[in-house]
């Protein structure tokens, strides 16, 4: 059906809008917010939002509604979006027959946004009906530094955030405010659930929570690592930058006007250890797996998704491809990424209950394969310095303490080091985004003189450059990228 007007996607007009479009039947009045959320993006609404929306639409959880938060400029764009749709918004998936199904989520029940008002953010924290903090603030977003592994103390808006009468600006100053807040006036604390993609999330959420509270209070830092549950979890579900042609699909498809609309794939998954301090919703009634160790689950993702990914991203970039689908479709790609799995991540795993790891395997290509999803390369390959130390450089340090092979894993840091240059195969520029572009982008563009310049950022690689196996192996990916370019080079490590 073609649509000449559509209806704004507001409370209002829920129950007028197409058959065609799921909406929810529960009543979002009285809902109460036990979730606060930081980092409100297209993958949070595609997956904690949604798993909320399906248990309020079994009738539960209405002590469970999310308040979103934003912190950085760029989330004024989401406070402004979900205002004006009363925190309502399409989630779309996409078949790869190309077929949609859509439903109105309706679990985004409040947002605030901290720069306007952090006060308001701090009384939501300290509220005891406030029993979750959950976050999807990115890998970067927790300032660990990747050499030490320790939190960054020195960073600027850290030191900002503990002066003296400071207003708190980051999350760590105002979830630990709340913290201090809750604790001063007897109220239990809440849970710190992080769902980002950081081995041992949980893990690292305590570490650096619990130390930017050592610098504000040495006893406040001990409570904090003492008495706030850090679950760790494992999430999954490939969710693109919402593509500039989504509303008005969405806006052809069923008459709704939708000012960010989320499109994701059908495979979802949650794996979330069941440590709370003040109780949780009913997760596991609406299909996520609640266990007591998430570890093998987070490094099945980690070393084969995210990882893969990154094998894909600077290769399929430098081969020409731009969608994320055209290079996982190309042969010579999937075998590249197999043999990655296979031989090189899959020995680094621990045993994963309940999961065929070369069914996962499969299904991973299949899933980057998904035509409908329209994932970008670009969006693979941004933030480098944050996500290769954590989900390929691990691999490669466990490969070479068991003296097994590298190749493959090798070959994608020196595809990051080549694609870092900021120049393709056809002299075009390469838009780097990343948060060490200044330092990497001129050591990248000695390597053609010197083939180890890129390994010298020891805060990136540590010791690496000290491993003669380790620098074998990625000095022939680099002379053979600039011999033979990324696809037959991809073409020969696949085998």
């Amino acid at each position: 059906m073609t649509w000449d007007t559509s209806k704004p996607l507001r409370a209002a007009t829920l129950h007028d809008l197409d058959s065609a479009i799921a909406v929810p039947t529960y009543d979002r009045t009285g809902i109460t917010t036990g979730i606060v959320h930081f980092g409100v993006g297209g993958f949070h609404r595609a997956h904690q939002a949604m798993y909320i929306d399906r248990l309020l639409e079994a009738g539960g959880a209405r002590e469970w509604g999310i308040c979103g938060v934003g912190v950085l400029p760029a989330d004024r764009r989401m406070r402004d979006a979900l205002a004006a749709q009363d925190g309502l918004y399409t989630l779309s998936v996409l078949a790869p027959d190309g077929s949609w199904a859509t439903r109105v989520i309706g679990s985004i029940v409040e947002y605030l946004y901290a720069p306007d008002d952090p006060e308001a953010v701090l009384a939501k924290l300290a509220d005891p009906a406030t029993r979750i903090v959950s976050l999807t603030v990115t890998e970067g977003g927790y300032h660990i530094c990747a050499t030490t592994g320790e939190f960054d103390a020195d960073a600027a808006d850290i030191q900002a955030d503990i002066a003296p009468n400071a207003l708190p600006a980051t999350i760590f100053g105002l979830i630990v405010e709340g913290l201090a807040r809750r604790r001063a006036h007897g109220v239990a604390p809440f849970t710190v659930m992080s769902c980002d993609n950081i081995e041992g999330n949980g893990h690292v959420a305590r570490a650096t929570f619990s130390a930017f509270a050592r610098l504000r209070d040495p006893e406040l830092g001990e409570w904090v690592a003492r008495e706030v549950r850090f679950p760790n979890s494992m999430v999954d579900r490939i969710t693109p930058v919402t593509p500039p042609e989504a509303a008005a699909e969405v806006a052809r498809r069923y008459g709704v006007a939708d000012r960010w609309p989320v499109v994701t794939e059908p495979f979802t998954q949650w794996v979330l250890e069941d440590s709370f301090t003040l109780g949780r919703p009913d997760y596991g009634s609406v299909g996520v797996q609640l266990v007591d160790d998430v570890a093998p689950y987070e490094l099945m993702k980690l070393r084969l998704l995210n990882a893969s990914h990154q094998a894909l991203a600077y290769f399929g970039y430098l081969s020409g491809y731009r969608l994320v689908h055209d290079a996982a479709q190309d042969p010579a790609f999937q075998r590249f990424l197999l043999r990655y799995m296979d031989i090189e991540a899959t020995p680094t795993l621990l045993p994963v209950p309940g999961v065929d790891l070369d069914a996962y395997k499969r299904t991973l290509i299949e899933r980057f394969s998904n035509p409908a999803i329209g994932d970008t390369v670009a969006r693979l390959c941004a933030e480098s310095s944050d996500r290769i130390p954590k989900w390929v450089l691990p691999v490669i340090r466990q490969r070479l303490a068991a003296d097994g092979e590298i190749a493959c894993a090798a070959a994608i840091v020196a595809s990051w080091a080549r694609y870092a240059e900021g120049i393709d195969e056809h002299g075009e520029t390469i838009d780097i985004v990343d948060p060490l572009r200044e330092q990497l982008i001129p050591l990248a563009r000695r390597q053609r003189d010197d083939r180890t310049a890129f390994l010298t950022a020891r805060s990136v690689f540590g010791d690496l450059i000290d491993e003669p196996r380790f620098v074998s192996a990625y000095v022939a990916v680099l002379d053979s990228l600039y011999a033979k370019g990324a696809h037959a080079t991809v073409a020969e490590l696949g085998g």
